[in-house]
């Protein structure tokens, strides 16, 4: 990350060893405020030169205010505020963060605190900053579940960063293109700067029109994954096999379509936890002041009011009888159906019917918010026919046939296709499945040695029966009993719609449980919904191929 004239160079700070940063720090700084001084109140500076002095002088200030904060090396945060304090002395204006921590939902003391991590923590945070130049919001997030992260992170970095079948300027686009299908800005503007800083032709990013045909003919099977993976065939996966100068190698695709799942499930890891755009990204710093009452107009317009008035919700709020009613419910509701399991199972016709029943019921949950989720910036110019959307799949008489698990699973097809194809990548999504699926503390609110397993599954498999894959040995009559309808209405919008996700729906369900419990609802949520997708385009390649 070299400035052009060469004087300003980041890419030290991201060094593990102390006198490398130092080095760096010392250099970052001495250019800052040579910049500083030149335009500082009462230099007679002017024309395009001071502009675009004061131009990269606010860039280079922003990405301090963001090492500040967010850099998991503690003399990179005090040296970085220090060149801030030294450049403000000077009469320039410095920017400050707009929002509250890395999440609109989770209250900012509640989250950890750069600085504050124990070790396991820690060591993740110094890993993704040596690896991204910078720790994101999402992995402040996730961080509430470290075994999960490590894993999540792995594989983010193979899919990005190592030996491939793809270029790396394509596999940030693909990112972009995927993340732009659900309105995703906060990814968006991740995997612009990304794209950028590996070479990516700037032309691109006017519009997908722009970009290569092998890259826009990915755009039929990118919508069709994010909204209706079980209209995919073999004959899609045909085209783009076999355009001639334009076509995909198998290898290629396969990398394309894990790269495509994983940024649609983050889509939905970004809006079901209310991620807040990074200090150093648009929405995320102001060079405003603040007013006297400790915020001011651009806050307000960004959605930001005071702390309190932010972060005011159910979850926050005192226990009711009601809510801690809730949790006795549900466990009693665990206990009564583990009861039933062992004294009588139901027939396969039973069961059949029950999924049936599931499937239709899961069409009529619909997020009937008035409550205007988050705004984002426009970001369609990266995907073509932007009316297409998610919609259920037995609508208008059209039925789609029940995917059986038992006939095409992620265990005995999934993994083996990936792994031949693109070798590892197999490995570590299966990891990341499992840790996912399996992750408990035995806790459940206030309750402690708790067996959650049944809970998880019927999480999972409400997720897989929306995308209507069914399995053979599981009674979908459990799920009614185990989720109630603002749980649904929140699983259905964050994995189907997450855009329209918003801070009421995160706060209606579970109202009494730890915000650490409902990142793990999303981490199931990711995984389920990343797990249907590629099963639907896994099968149809398969098909391809035999």
């Amino acid at each position: 990350m070299e400035e052009r004239d060469g004087e300003l160079r980041w890419d030290g700070l991201c060094s593990r060893d102390a006198a490398t940063r130092a080095a760096a720090l010392d250099n970052v700084g001495q250019a800052v405020l040579r910049r500083s001084q030149s335009v500082a109140p009462g230099r007679a500076a002017g024309g395009l030169q001071a502009a675009a002095v004061r131009d990269g002088l606010s860039e280079a200030l922003v990405r301090l205010l963001m090492l500040s904060k967010r850099c998991p090396f503690g003399d990179v945060r005090e040296r970085s505020e220090a060149i801030l304090s030294s450049v403000q002395e000077l009469g320039i204006r410095i920017p400050r963060p707009l929002g509250h921590g890395p999440s609109r939902f989770i209250p900012e003391k509640e989250t950890v605190q750069v600085g504050s991590e124990d070790a396991m923590m820690h060591t993740l945070f110094a890993d993704s900053f040596a690896t991204l130049g910078r720790l994101d919001n999402v992995t402040l997030v996730m961080v509430f579940h470290p075994q999960y992260l490590e894993s999540f992170l792995k594989t983010q970095h193979y899919l990005l960063q190592m030996d491939g079948p793809l270029p790396l300027h394509y596999r940030h686009y693909i990112g972009i293109m995927a993340a732009a299908r659900h309105q995703c800005s906060y990814l968006v503007n991740l995997h612009v700067n990304d794209f950028l800083h590996v070479g990516g032709d700037p032309k691109w990013l006017n519009g997908l029109e722009n970009a290569p045909q092998k890259l826009q003919n990915l755009g039929e099977l990118n919508k069709m994954l994010a909204h209706r993976p079980w209209l995919i065939t073999k004959e899609h996966i045909e085209q783009l096999l076999k355009t001639e100068e334009n076509s995909w190698s198998l290898a290629e695709l396969i990398h394309a379509v894990v790269l495509l799942t994983h940024y649609h499930s983050l889509a939905s890891f970004t809006f079901g936890c209310g991620i807040s755009p990074e200090i150093d990204c648009e929405g995320g710093h102001t060079f405003r002041p603040p007013s006297v009452s400790n915020y001011c107009l651009c806050d307000i317009t960004n959605g930001y009011h005071g702390v309190d008035d932010i972060h005011a919700s159910p979850a926050a709020s005192i226990p009711t009888t009601e809510s801690v009613c809730e949790v006795e419910a549900l466990m009693e509701k665990m206990k009564q159906l583990q009861e039933c399991r062992d004294e009588e199972e139901a027939s396969q016709e039973e069961m059949a019917t029950r999924f049936e029943r599931e499937k239709r019921e899961s069409m009529l949950v619909c997020s009937s918010e008035d409550e205007e989720s988050a705004p984002t910036r426009d970001v369609s110019r990266h995907f073509e026919d932007t009316s297409y959307g998610y919609k259920d799949f037995s609508r208008h008489g059209m039925h789609v046939p029940t995917f059986r698990a038992q006939d095409y699973s992620w265990e005995d097809h999934g993994y083996s296709l990936v792994n031949r194809l693109y070798p590892d990548v197999g490995q570590l999504l299966d990891e990341k499945f499992h840790i996912a699926y399996n992750l408990t503390y035995n806790t459940m609110a206030m309750h402690k040695d708790v067996d959650t397993s049944m809970l998880r599954r019927a999480i999972w498999n409400y997720i897989h029966c929306m995308f209507g894959i069914r399995y053979d040995d599981y009674d979908y009559g459990e799920i009614n009993q185990l989720l109630d309808r603002s749980f649904k209405v929140y699983i259905k919008t964050v994995v189907c719609t997450p855009e329209k996700t918003t801070k009421r729906m995160y706060d209606s369900f579970w109202r009494q449980f730890e915000h650490s419990e409902k990142v793990h609802v999303n981490l199931l949520l990711v995984e389920a919904r990343m797990q249907a997708e590629l099963l639907y385009a896994l099968r149809a390649i398969t098909r391809y191929m035999t």
